[in-house]
């Protein structure tokens, strides 16, 4: 049976993983998961860190850019 969770981080929704065990697909519902859009994950907490990651990387530049 398939099942969709949601993923949020820092109280943004990032967006949805739908699958099974062993196959999660990640769905963007925020222009800033965008690059994750349709990658698949082993499971949800894989795209769940996934996201949490990729929203700490682009605070960092973010960050950069304010400091140049």
């Amino acid at each position: 049976m398939s099942q969709a969770i949601i993923i949020e981080i820092s109280g943004t929704t990032a967006g949805i993983v739908v699958g099974s065990p062993g196959n999660f697909r990640f769905f963007s519902s925020e222009p800033a998961f965008d690059r994750l859009d349709g990658r698949s994950f082993h499971s949800a907490e894989q795209a769940r860190r996934t996201a949490a990651a990729h929203r700490t990387a682009q605070d960092h530049r973010k960050d950069d850019r304010k400091a140049a």
